[in-house]
């Protein structure tokens, strides 16, 4: 092979190779707008309508979810209280936002339904404009099956959360309990407290103990307060009225 020949050769190796190149830099370029093309950074839609902001979310390629309802006395009836993922997070076109819906401020009475048979008091929350949440059943022998033992939130309750009652049925005594509802266990004595749970066969965390300042004694007309006695429970979790079961973990807040 002559010397001409051979510097073509290179010259025609040079160029493939450079047009290799060039299409390896135009494949990793498309690449990299068609990912970067297809994600999308989540607005802040809270205090928007939910028309709005669906209609904010559809234009960027996302699915708007109303997850949630609550009342609230500060973000008016319609428009967002939260939302989920956080403004400013990026994420895929098609990705689902989760949202929560304000009902505006409680308007409706949670109507007393202890005492009446499932299905009536699940009747009267609806006429109420209430939703019925979790019916669980509790064998008891002293009423009849099917008639609400207790209910949460109570009859006549302000400033609730969600607009749904939970309900504790009775049940033949011969039943397998499903759960139960959380009892008031303040002021008892935490051994007392545990050993409740224990008889119904709800597991307790190892109890949390904090000092508790002595009240001031009364002045004038006031009635002086007691102080709390050490060894009482002060707190709990979950709250009073909540579902619970074998799977729960009770925490009691104990006074030193």
């Amino acid at each position: 092979m002559d010397r001409r020949s051979i510097v073509n050769f290179f010259q025609v190796a040079s160029l493939l190779m450079l047009l290799v190149a060039v299409a390896l830099l135009s494949a990793i370029t498309t690449m990299h707008f068609a990912t970067h093309g297809a994600e999308v950074e989540i607005p802040s839609l809270k205090g928007m309508t939910v028309a709005d902001a669906r209609s904010e979310t559809a234009g960027l390629g996302l699915n708007l979810n109303v997850d949630n309802r609550y009342y609230s006395g500060d973000v008016a009836t319609g428009h967002i209280l939260s939302q989920s993922p956080a403004p400013g997070t990026v994420v895929r076109r098609e990705w689902q936002v989760r949202v929560a819906e304000s009902l505006g401020p409680q308007k409706v009475d949670v109507p007393d339904t202890v005492g009446h048979d499932q299905r009536v008091a699940e009747l009267e929350l609806r006429r109420a404009g209430l939703e019925v949440g979790a019916a669980v059943r509790l064998p008891f022998a002293n009423a009849a099956e099917g008639t609400i033992l207790a209910q949460d939130p109570p009859a006549h309750a302000q400033d609730i959360a969600k607009p749904s009652v939970n309900l504790l049925v009775a049940a033949p005594d011969d039943e397998t309990a499903d759960g139960y509802v959380m009892p008031d266990l303040t002021g008892l004595p935490v051994v007392s407290a545990q050993s409740a749970l224990i008889k119904a066969g709800i597991k307790t965390a190892t109890p949390v103990y904090v000092s508790v300042p002595v009240p001031p004694v009364g002045s004038g007309n006031a009635l002086p307060v007691l102080p709390v006695k050490p060894g009482a429970v002060i707190a709990q979790s979950p709250a009073v009225g909540a579902r619970v079961d074998q799977s729960t973990k009770v925490r009691l807040t104990v006074a030193k």
